[in-house]
C-alpha cells in the first residue's frame, strides 16, 4: 500500500468551506500569485505529463495490502470527522485508475495547518496582529530570498527534479522495503578509513563509499547562503581566516553527508579542549540550521505553489509527490545534553550562529537566563566559593571538574526553540518547535507522566530527523539505560493527530522507516560499550555509518607514586557473564589475601553502582569491616566514613567511580589499592593511584578481562592492551 499510495497520491479537490477561507485581501493574493509566477519551474502540465510516461504506476498498483498510513487514517477517523472524510476522498482517489499522475490533495486541513504552526505558514498566539498584518509581505520576501540562495529545484515534478541539496537527496530518497529489512538485520561493515588529520593517531572509518575525499563541494559548502556569508563572518571575526582548512568546516561536511556519526574522541572544552569542542559545536548547530531552514522553506514554496495551483487550474488533481514534504509533527532536531550549564552554552551559541536577519527579536530571553544561569555570574561565584575553601587542608577541585561543575548543573530541563521569520522563540510549545533541547532525565519524567496520565503523549518525538548527543561521556555517568530509552521511542507513530495536514506527510513516515531516514551524532570524550551498542542498535540509518578509531598511548606515566601495578586477568565467555565471572574471581583471589589482614587502608573501587551493590552485599555476608563512598550516600555519612577509613576503624572503603567524577574526594589513609573494575575516564587512574600513601608496602590490584578492552587501552596503551589480552600469562607487572 506505501508504494501504491507513493505511486498515484491525490485528492479531488473540494470547495473550502467559509470558516477555512483566507482572510487576506485580493489585492495581497494577487503579489504572491505574481512572484511565484515569476520563478522559473517547469509548468505543473509538462510535470504531469512527465510522470505519466514514468510508467511506475501500472506496476506498483496491483499491491493491496494496507499500509500504516491506512491504519493510521482508520484510527483517527473514528474521533474526527475531517480525518473521516479525508480518508474517504483518499479512496476515492485510489480507486480511479484513469488519472495516470501523481498527485496530491489540497484540502480543509491545509488551512488547518496554516493556523497552527507559524513559520511553515502558521502563527502564535501571542502574536497574531503582527503577523496579520505581515503575512502577505513576509512570503513575498521568502520567494525572494528562495531565488537569491540558490535553493535546490523544489517543484511539483517527482523523478525530473535535480536535487541539488544533501537534504533534498536525502529526504527524497525513496527506501524499498528490501532495503529496510536489510538495514532492520543491523550487520554493518566498515569498507573504508580516512586518516583524521587534526586529531593524532586516529582516523575515520566508514561503511559504504568513502565520500571524504570528494572535493567537489559548492561554494557555500551546501549551507544555505545567508547561514553560509553569516558562519563565514563570525569566522573571520574570531581572527581565523582559512574557513576551508577549519576543523568546524570539515566536520559540517561529515555532518551534512547525514550519515550517522560516532566521534568519541573529541577533548572536551572542560578538558583544555575550548576550541576543537566549540569547532564541532558549531557544525552541529550549523547544520541543525541548515535543516531546519531548508525544511521550512520547502514547506512555505510548496505553499505558495498550491496556492497558484488552486487559482489558475481547472484541474481536479493535484500533480506529484513533491508536496509530500512534511512528518507527523513540526519538530525535526532533538540536542541531548547532561547539565543546565552545557545547554547554556549550546543554546547561546545557537542564537549566535543565527543570521542577524532571523532573530531581530529573541523571545523570553530573560526567563532562559533565569532558568539556565548565567555562565558569567556563575563563574564569580564559582570563583568566591573557591577562594573561600582554600587552604591546605582541602585542596581545590581539579580545573577538569571547576570548568565542568561551573554553572547550574542540575539535570532535569527541557525547551523548545521555534524559528520564525526575524524571530527566535524560547519555550516554544513542543509540537510548535523546531528544535527541542532536553536531558534523558526530563524525557524520562515525560514518559512517565504519559504513562499515568492517558490524555498526555509525547508525539513531538515522532518526527525527529537529527539528534544529537553531545557530551555522551557525562550522560553515561548520570543514567545511561535513560538516553537509550529516549532513543527507543524517537519515530513512532504517533497516538494523535497534532492539526497536521496528513495529506502533505512524506510516504517514508508513513511506511514506519523514519528512523532510517534519521541521523543520530553521538559526541563524547570516550568510548564504552553502551555507545557502541547504541550505535550499532539503535543508529539504523540508510545512508550508513561513520565513526573516529583512535590509538591511544595510555596513562601510567602519570602515576607519580612508586607502587607495583599488578593487573591480573580473569576468564569470561561472554559479556553476559562477565559480572559474575569478576566476582567470584575475586572471592576466590583477593579477597582471601585482606580478610585476614591485620593492615586497614584498603580502598575497593568500582566503575559502576550495579558493582558497588554486589560487592556491598558480598561484603556484609562475610563480616567485613567496611564504609561506604557511594553515588546515593549521604554527605554525613561521607564525612563518617572517611574519617573512619583514615583512623583505621574501618579497613576497607568501597568507593565509586561516579562519586569521584561529582566530588573528586583526596582520599587519605589508601595503603592498599584494589581495582575491582577500571574506570571509564582514563584520568582518574592516575588520579587513585596517586592517592597511595606511605613508603612501604604499597601495592595496586587491577583486575581485567578481555571485556575491558576499551577502558584497557586508554590507561595502558593501545598496544600493551592488545598483547595483555591475547597473552598466555594472566598476570602482568607495571
Amino acid at each position: 500500500m506505501g508504494k501504491q499510495f507513493a505511486a498515484k497520491r491525490g485528492l479531488k479537490r473540494h470547495k473550502t468551506p467559509v470558516k477555512f477561507e483566507r482572510s487576506a485581501p485580493e489585492r495581497n493574493k494577487k503579489r504572491i500569485k505574481d512572484e511565484v509566477a515569476r520563478r522559473s519551474s517547469p509548468t505543473l502540465s509538462g510535470e504531469s505529463s512527465g510522470e505519466e510516461s514514468s510508467g511506475g504506476a501500472s506496476e506498483e498498483m496491483s499491491y493491496k495490502e494496507p499500509s500504516m498510513y491506512d491504519k493510521l487514517l482508520m484510527k483517527l477517523k473514528s474521533s474526527n470527522k475531517s480525518i473521516a472524510d479525508a480518508y474517504q476522498r483518499r479512496k476515492v482517489a485510489e480507486d480511479d485508475e484513469t488519472d495516470g499522475i501523481e498527485s496530491l490533495t489540497v484540502s480543509d486541513e491545509e488551512n488547518g495547518y496554516e493556523e497552527t504552526h507559524d513559520s511553515l505558514g502558521m502563527q502564535e498566539p501571542d502574536m497574531v496582529g503582527t503577523e496579520e498584518q505581515t503575512e502577505d509581505a513576509e512570503t513575498e520576501d521568502d520567494l525572494k530570498t528562495s531565488n537569491t540562495d540558490q535553493d535546490e529545484d523544489l517543484s511539483v515534478c517527482g523523478p525530473s527534479a535535480v536535487a541539488t541539496s544533501s537534504f533534498s537527496k536525502h529526504v527524497e530518497y525513496k527506501l524499498s522495503k528490501v532495503e529496510a529489512e536489510d538495514l532492520s538485520k543491523k550487520r554493518w561493515k566498515y569498507t573504508w578509513e580516512v586518516p583524521a588529520a587534526d586529531i593524532s593517531n586516529c582516523k575515520w572509518v566508514g561503511t559504504g563509499e568513502c565520500f571524504l575525499k570528494d572535493d567537489d563541494l559548492n561554494s557555500n559548502y551546501d549551507l544555505k547562503q545567508k547561514l553560509y556569508k553569516h558562519w563565514l563572518d563570525v569566522y573571520k571575526t574570531s581572527g581565523c581566516n582559512d574557513f576551508y582548512s577549519s576543523r568546524q568546516r570539515w566536520f559540517f561536511s561529515l555532518c551534512n553527508s547525514y550519515r550517522d556519526i560516532l566521534h568519541c574522541e573529541k577533548k572536551p572544552f572542560y578538558h583544555k579542549g575550548l576550541e576543537e569542542d566549540s569547532n564541532i559545536m558549531d557544525a552541529y548547530l550549523m547544520h541543525s540550521l541548515n535543516h531546519i531552514f531548508r525544511t521550512r522553506d520547502l514547506v512555505r514554496k510548496n505553499d505558495a505553489k498550491i496556492s497558484k495551483h488552486q487559482e489558475s487550474t481547472k484541474e481536479d488533481i493535484l500533480p506529484g509527490d513533491g508536496f509530500l514534504d512534511q512528518g507527523f509533527t513540526r519538530p525535526k532536531v532533538l540536542i541531548l545534553l547532561p547539565l543546565r550549564s552545557v545547554a547554556l552554552r549550546v543554546i547561546e551559541r545557537l542564537i549566535q550562529l543565527t543570521p542577524a536577519t532571523s532573530k531581530v527579536n529573541v523571545e523570553h530571553i530573560d526567563r532562559f537566563y533565569q532558568d539556565f544561569g548565567s555562565e558569567e555570574v556563575e563563574g564569580d561565584d564559582e570563583k568566591e566559593e573557591q577562594s573561600e575553601k582554600a587552604n591546605p587542608q582541602k585542596p581545590p577541585k581539579p580545573s577538569d571538574h571547576q570548568s565542568l561543575f561551573k554553572g547550574d548543573t542540575r539535570d532535569d530541563f527541557m525547551i523548545g526553540i521555534k524559528f520564525t521569520r526575524k524571530t527566535i522563540k524560547l519555550y516554544g510549545d513542543f509540537y510548535s518547535s523546531d528544535i527541542i533541547v532536553a536531558s534523558p532525565l526530563e524525557l524520562m519524567t515525560k514518559f512517565g507522566k504519559v504513562a499515568k496520565n492517558k490524555e498526555l503523549d509525547t508525539d513531538y518525538l515522532s518526527s525527529i530527523e537529527v539528534v544529537i548527543i553531545d557530551h555522551a561521556d557525562v550522560i553515561s555517568l548520570q543514567n545511561w539505560s535513560f538516553l537509550t530509552s529516549v532513543v527507543e521511542r524517537l519515530n513512532h507513530i504517533p497516538s494523535k493527530q497534532h492539526g497536521t495536514n496528513i495529506m502533505r506527510i512524506r510516504q517514508w513516515y508513513l511506511d514506519g522507516f523514519a528512523r532510517f531516514y534519521r541521523q543520530t551524532i553521538i559526541l563524547g570524550y570516550y568510548l564504552n560499550p553502551d555507545m557502541n551498542a547504541l550505535f550499532n542498535h539503535h543508529c539504523l540509518n540508510y545512508q550508513g555509518k561513520v565513526k573516529s578509531v583512535r590509538d591511544h598511548k595510555g596513562v601510567l606515566p602519570k602515576v607519580l607514586s612508586q607502587v607495583r601495578q599488578i593487573y591480573e586477568r580473569f576468564d569470561a565467555d561472554s559479556i553476559a557473564d562477565v559480572d559474575d565471572a569478576r566476582l567470584k574471581y575475586f572471592a576466590k583471589k583477593v579477597f582471601p589475601k585482606i580478610k585476614d589482614s591485620e593492615q586497614g587502608g584498603i580502598m575497593l573501587f568500582v566503575s559502576s553502582y550495579f558493582e558497588f551493590v554486589r560487592l556491598r552485599n558480598f561484603l556484609k555476608s562475610h563480616n567485613a569491616s567496611f564504609c561506604l563512598l557511594g553515588d546515593y550516600t549521604d554527605q554525613k555519612d561521607i564525612s563518617r566514613a572517611r574519617v573512619w577509613f583514615f583512623e583505621g576503624k574501618r579497613k576497607i572503603m568501597l568507593y565509586t567511580e561516579r562519586i569521584h567524577f561529582y566530588r573528586r574526594y583526596k582520599i587519605r589513609g589508601i595503603r592498599n589499592l584494589i581495582i575491582y573494575s577500571l574506570p571509564e575516564r582514563k584520568e582518574f587512574y592516575p588520579e587513585i593511584v596517586n592517592m597511595l600513601e606511605g613508603s612501604d608496602d604499597l601495592a595496586c590490584t587491577v583486575l581485567f578481562s578481555l571485556f575491558d578492552k576499551l577502558r584497557l587501552e586508554r590507561i595502558v596503551g593501545s598496544a600493551p592492551a592488545k598483547r595483555m589480552i591475547k597473552s598466555e600469562k594472566g598476570v602482568f607487572v607495571f
